[in-house]
């Protein structure tokens, strides 16, 4: 998962509350630590890597929300090396957008904030009269955090006033290459169990911080 560099939610009440992805750090990832552990054993710093990595999905980030929305994108912080596996991402997220079909764009990079929680949503479309969230990831692979994740951004956007004649009922995870320019995607309709995994794990940071503020 990337996370939404140096945003910061506030609640209705002016305080300040957790990222979604923030909350995620909760679990264990067996897929991150065979990753580091095969660093290790090739002599690589993972955190090297993984700050490239991470690079690589911000500038593929910037670089499509700039083309749903018209504005040109900002890379001057980004190397050519980054910039062109970002392009790789891109490719494959046009290829998709051709498969995909007729749409019209609602919202990109929008964050928004409940009471709990706050979340940055990538895009939210419409198409043939259905709301559709969509989550763009360039990672090798879709592993259930990410469902979790969606889940809590579906459930942000639903519950706001104003969206209460455009609920989202479909969800995607468009996982974007930014090695071999592919794409993969997968739909979601019912995200009922993961929202409720989403909130035990908001309820488990809760009391952390609690335990933090009592010592």
């Amino acid at each position: 998962m990337e996370e939404k560099m140096h945003t910061k939610y506030i609640n209705d009440d002016g305080i300040r509350v957790p990222g979604v992805t923030t909350i995620l750090r909760l679990l264990a990832k067996p897929a991150l630590i065979h990753w580091a552990w095969k660093c290790g054993i090739d002599a690589i710093d993972y955190r090297i890597r993984r700050d490239k990595a991470s690079d690589i999905g911000t500038c593929a980030h910037h670089i499509i929300a700039a083309d749903i929305t018209s504005f040109g994108a900002d890379l001057s912080e980004f190397s050519k090396a980054t910039i062109d596996k970002a392009e790789n991402a891109y490719l494959a997220w046009m290829d998709w957008c051709k498969s995909f079909g007729d749409y019209n764009t609602i919202a990109s990079e929008i964050p928004m904030v409940c009471s709990s929680y706050g979340g940055t949503l990538d895009w939210v479309i419409e198409r043939d009269g259905k709301i559709i969230l969509i989550d763009f990831k360039t990672s090798k692979g879709i592993y259930p955090e990410m469902v979790y994740q969606l889940s809590a951004y579906k459930n942000l956007w639903n519950g706001q006033v104003d969206n209460l004649d455009k609920q989202i009922e479909e969800c995607y995870i468009l996982r974007i290459g930014k090695e071999d320019g592919a794409f993969e995607q997968r739909k979601y309709t019912d995200l009922n169990e993961e929202f409720c995994i989403f909130e035990h794990l908001l309820g488990v940071y809760k009391m952390q911080k609690q335990i933090e503020r009592r010592k």
